[in-house]
């Protein structure tokens, strides 16, 4: 494998992907749950609400600059990497990229500047405005990147010319249903990641003794949101799920195992692949035509198997198998882990609920889990192509050596490791250095402009 050039630049994209997704759903989520607080605090004028705006919203500044750093050096890998892609698909993966980063991406990083230092400067409707604006440029430019995403996922709107792809039809390529339901699924699944931050670092901080009172406020906001987005996430799920059923049949059966196409298909609750042999090596605990229903709401829908496939066709089975699993177990128990935090909120800081605190700080990282494991889907399940029936992913590279590709790997992973561990540092002073106090700002301590 480290000879394989093809295979280091899969592996040197999915490393800076997996870094720069550790902090762009944080920016997201958190964006929308400091926008709450500030308009609660605009509603009521209580200056606590200010105080938990300022707290978490440091911690959304930081983060947010470590998803630029982070997010600069995947452009450029479509040069160094995948020219060959580039120069394949660019007219129609290109101008996507580049109206997000023209709009959405100087849209939010404005106004985020504004939030920043416009405490003193600007009013407090102005104030509010100003993160409301950050959290709709994140949202547009999650757009934009998951509707070129999409297009990999399902062409549309395009024609071969020249011995390259041109776009046909814009208004197809942005809108059509791939696009629509993943970046639904996905922002959903931002805005709990959000909450669920909110909830594990309130519920560590009470754990320490900092600040119960103001981190028992923190979770009150925080746990219906959880609970409501992390169902609404897992509905978002099974929709994706019922899209990809109709315009990848083979990631469908990857996911869930499925070899032979038949009709009245059952799930099978504990199986395992068995790729080598094109089967399973059990397959217990079956539920009758749960995958048809699921997959087409119809009990007696027939479901494509894997033999369907060439095997040069066929996604990594394992892969797309487990993190499949991955992702539903965890998005399954979060509702629960919500619910719980929703139904306690103002009890919190009681001692008698510290299992319920550590619970909620053990489920800090579920969403994160959660979120990569269903990118890790997306992207290994549509393999062998980079675009899905057009161009496989062995065509894309650049004619680069092996020698290179690993050198590249190896030095932004160390740099990656810098930046993810020396941001970690800052982001866990600010979330544990207890809630604003008498030597916070002196805007935090009065009312007028915000």
């Amino acid at each position: 494998m480290l000879s394989d050039a093809l295979f280091l630049s899969r592996l040197q994209f999915a490393v800076s992907t997996a870094f720069h997704f550790i902090f762009v759903p944080l920016s997201i989520g958190l964006a929308l749950v400091v926008a709450l607080m500030e308009t609660q605090y605009l509603r009521t004028r209580d200056l606590e609400w200010k105080r938990q705006a300022w707290f978490w919203g440091r911690i959304l500044g930081l983060n947010f600059v470590l998803g630029v750093v982070t997010g600069i050096t995947l452009e450029f890998q479509f040069g160094t990497n995948w020219s060959a892609y580039s120069k394949y698909v660019g007219d129609v993966f290109g101008p996507l990229l580049a109206i997000e980063v023209t709009t959405a991406f100087f849209l939010e990083s404005t106004f985020l500047a504004v939030w920043i230092f416009g405490w003193k400067k600007v009013s407090p409707r102005t104030h509010v405005i100003a993160i409301w604006m950050v959290l709709i440029g994140s949202l547009v430019s999650a757009y934009w990147i998951i509707a070129a995403n999409a297009w990999m996922q399902r062409p549309v709107g395009f024609a071969i010319r020249n011995g390259r792809a041109e776009i046909t039809d814009f208004f197809a390529v942005v809108t059509q249903p791939a696009a629509v339901i993943a970046f639904a699924h996905t922002v959903i699944s931002c805005l709990t990641l959000g909450a669920f931050f909110v909830l594990g670092i309130s519920a560590i901080n009470i754990i320490l003794g900092k600040g119960e009172a103001f981190f028992t406020r923190s979770i009150a906001l925080a746990a219906p949101l959880a609970l409501v987005f992390s169902i609404l996430t897992a509905a978002g799920g099974h929709i994706n799920g019922e899209e990809i059923a109709k315009i990848q049949p083979a990631k469908l059966a990857a996911m869930e195992s499925h070899w032979e196409t038949s009709s009245r298909v059952p799930i099978a609750l504990l199986t395992w692949p068995d790729e080598k042999n094109e089967g399973n090596y059990i397959e217990a605990i079956k539920v009758p035509g749960l995958l048809s229903v699921m997959a087409f709401r119809d009990f007696n829908a027939e479901v494509k198997g894997l033999k369907e496939f060439p095997p040069e066709d066929r996604p990594p089975v394992l892969l797309s198998f487990l993190s499949f699993r991955l992702m539903v177990g965890i998005g399954t128990v979060m509702p629960g882990i919500a619910l719980l935090a929703w139904f306690f909120r103002k009890r919190i800081a009681e001692k008698k609920l510290f299992p319920l605190r550590l619970l909620l700080a053990a489920a800090l990282p579920l969403p994160w889990l959660a979120i990569l494991a269903g990118w890790v889907l997306t992207e290994v399940g549509r393999q062998p192509w980079i675009v899905y029936g057009v161009m496989r992913t062995a065509d894309a590279g650049s004619p680069i050596t092996a020698g290179q590709a690993l050198g590249s790997l190896v030095l932004l992973t160390i740099l990656f490791s810098v930046v993810l561990a020396v941001g970690k540092i800052f982001i866990g002073r600010l979330a544990f250095s207890g809630p604003p106090g008498d030597d916070a700002p002196a805007f935090l301590r009065e009312g007028g402009q915000s």
